[in-house]
């Protein structure tokens, strides 16, 4: 099987099974995905869900987070991972969106990498969730999968994965295979004994084909 049919094939399994695959964090607007997304970093989805609703009631608004404490912020997302280091990117954040951005969350994936907390990561979430950009955010999941798979081989980085995703999936697509990576990751190709009896692309995964070929 070449690179070429196995992401062809990958691509029409996940276009047919799950064509409006979306982010699992729940928002209302792009001030809530930004904090969501700072939030979710090497923490679950979930968690971050059980949070955010007494967060946001509290700061609705880059403004009201902004005239908060980081230690005022902890204590909302205290059973997040890595809270204080995180209350104090979501203050600063806060301030730097009023002060530069006039309490907008800037749609310049360059300028949205400049507020705290916020790497290529994050931006290319906002990027590719809220405003469709043709980029592909690499989380821990997708770095996982694309190698595991065979979309990529011997990756070394986040960066790395990216370049080759972005090289080899139609850009238009990008946005939605972020999710489909994700997804596949979170539910079928966990990190921890992957569920390859149930995944509708064995046949077309690197990893399955070498553990069957170690069988015989």
């Amino acid at each position: 099987m070449t690179l070429r049919e196995r992401y062809d094939g990958i691509i029409a399994y996940f276009q047919q099974e799950m064509p409006t695959a979306e982010s699992e964090l729940h928002y209302e607007n792009e001030w809530q995905l930004l904090v969501a997304v700072v939030l979710s970093a090497q923490c679950t989805d979930k968690r971050v869900n059980m949070t955010t609703p007494a967060l946001f009631e509290a700061y609705p608004t880059p403004e009201k987070m902004a005239a908060a404490t980081p230690e005022e912020i902890f204590s909302y997302i205290r059973s997040i991972s890595y809270p204080n280091n995180k209350a104090k990117h979501l203050a600063s954040a806060a301030r730097m969106l009023v002060e530069e951005f006039g309490g907008v969350v800037p749609d310049d994936l360059e300028a949205l990498q400049r507020l705290p907390g916020v790497g290529r990561k994050t931006a290319n979430v906002l990027g590719a969730v809220l405003w469709q950009r043709e980029v592909m955010p690499v989380d821990t999941h997708v770095f996982r999968v694309a190698e595991r798979i065979g979309l990529t081989y011997r990756s070394k980085t986040p960066l790395q994965t990216e370049k080759t995703l972005s090289k080899n999936i139609p850009g238009h697509l990008l946005p939605v295979a972020h999710h489909w990576l994700i997804l596949h990751g979170r539910y079928v190709c966990t990190a921890r004994a992957p569920k390859c009896a149930k995944c509708g692309i064995r046949a077309l995964c690197r990893h399955y084909a070498n553990a069957i070929a170690k069988e015989k």
